[in-house]
């Protein structure tokens, strides 16, 4: 190996498509073999509205990432992922349909998890026991237990996992509440957190066939066996019930919750209050709430209200989502788009704006946050980085979603232990975790 190192280092290439005599190898090749000790090979898994987010950090060179799998359970997803990356890579990808056949292959290095919620820590456990490194899509699990699960993983296999709320990579965000930890704004004691967005109608869940090219007994992996309704596999499963999907808490919340719980610096909540119901168009297929208040109260009388208003698109807060973080001695407005600093009299003394292109509430996308959020897990994996958004102290985060949602559907205040974030409530227990099919149980 060290011959053909120097080798290759000694070797004049020129034109992009010379061949080295006797090697049959054309530059872009020879540009793998040149970064191979340091590549990582790459799957992903759920070709859905996230794929085209990874297209930039993986097609980039100097990632030194190698594209070798796009998995999905659905045909046309795989066909349409193929043709959108085809325009960015000079080499071949293979697709795949069951996720259990590219963990099997030694070659993966790492895997994206961009899974539906029910597949997530699921999936992500089957990544680790199989020596693969995972960038994991929000909200990371569906259930308190998964959490759970997921740090135990973390500790044990020890493989970089990385959850995907990539405002954790901004650079406006980590300057300012650096700056908050740093008493800019005095104490912080108060984040209002919000999403608001105008989602339309939902198609009613009926019995249906199985959609052309799907593997509806993949698709439902871990979760109880059911028959197929319309249109359960595309998106809607965030919205009919808690079999796959963990509602606006797990699809969003947990972006902005997480700022306000990095901002405050806290752990567990030690109460949670909620109101929460459906709210709009009232015969549709959506079954959860799609308004919700919640409070969660810290020790030190720090408090993290959320304002979530799915299917109204009034704009409370003057911007689509965000946190406005209070201190004794001024105020932080902070989204995804920048900061807005304020002194106690409410003056602006200082902002910053991000060219990140992801400030919205748009499905899908990608950007400047995600591409750096990416790189920033692979070079991790590298040793060259700091994750992020490590695993252990994001479930903290989601556990916030979790926590909300079972007061939802308890319809009562919730007593957490602030030091371990679980409750003697019997009720709330009987929430903590979900059934199974069997043989498909998250073991570690």
């Amino acid at each position: 190996m060290n011959s053909r190192r120097n080798f290759i280092k000694k070797t004049a290439i020129g034109a992009a498509g010379l061949t080295l005599a006797g090697m049959g190898m054309s530059v872009q090749s020879y540009a793998r073999i040149l970064g191979a000790n340091d590549r990582i090979n790459v799957a992903i898994i759920g070709l859905g509205r996230r794929l085209g987010a990874f297209i930039e950090p993986i097609s980039m060179k100097s990632s030194g990432v190698q594209l070798l799998y796009l998995c999905d359970v659905m045909k046309s997803q795989r066909s349409k992922a193929a043709q959108r990356y085809a325009d960015h890579l000079d080499y071949q990808v293979k697709l795949e349909n069951d996720i259990r056949k590219v963990l099997e292959d030694p070659n993966v290095d790492a895997i994206i998890n961009a899974t539906p919620d029910h597949w997530h820590a699921p999936g992500t456990i089957m990544g680790v026991q199989a020596g693969k490194h995972v960038y994991l899509e929000k909200p990371g699990s569906h259930n308190a237990r998964e959490g759970e699960l997921l740090a135990k993983a973390y500790s044990r296999y020890g493989k970089v996992i990385q959850l995907g709320n990539q405002q954790r990579s901004s650079a406006e965000s980590i300057d300012i509440i650096h700056q908050i930890h740093n008493g800019v704004i005095g104490v912080p004691y108060k984040a209002t957190s919000f999403y608001t967005n105008n989602r339309g109608k939902t198609p009613i869940a009926t019995p249906a066939p199985i959609p052309d090219g799907l593997d509806w007994y993949l698709w439902q992996g871990p979760a109880p066996r059911r028959n197929y309704e319309f249109n359960t596999w595309d998106y809607h499963w965030h919205w009919y019930g808690w079999t796959y999907g963990t509602a606006e808490m797990g699809n969003n919340a947990i972006h902005e919750l997480d700022i306000a719980r990095w901002a405050l610096q806290v752990d567990f909540p030690e109460r949670v209050s909620v109101e929460a119901d459906k709210r709009h168009f009232i015969e549709d297929g959506w079954t959860v709430y799609d308004t919700m208040k919640a409070s969660y109260h810290y020790p030190g009388n720090k408090v993290i209200e959320w304002d979530g208003k799915a299917r109204n698109g009034y704009s409370t807060y003057g911007s689509g989502r965000g946190n406005i973080i209070f201190g004794s001695e001024g105020t932080v407005f902070v989204n995804r788009e920048g900061y807005k600093l304020y002194d106690r009299d409410g003056k602006l003394i200082k902002a910053s704006e991000s060219d990140s292109g992801e400030g919205g509430t748009a499905l899908g996308g990608g950007g400047g946050m995600t591409t750096e959020h990416v790189l920033n897990f692979f070079n991790a994996i590298r040793g060259k980085a700091k994750l992020n958004s490590p695993i252990d102290e994001m479930i903290k985060s989601t556990h916030m979603c979790h926590l909300a949602n079972i007061a939802y559907r308890l319809k009562k205040d919730l007593v957490i232990n602030p030091q371990t974030g679980k409750t003697t409530d019997s009720e709330v227990n009987k929430l903590w975790s979900r059934e199974y099919q069997s043989g498909w149980e998250p073991k570690i």
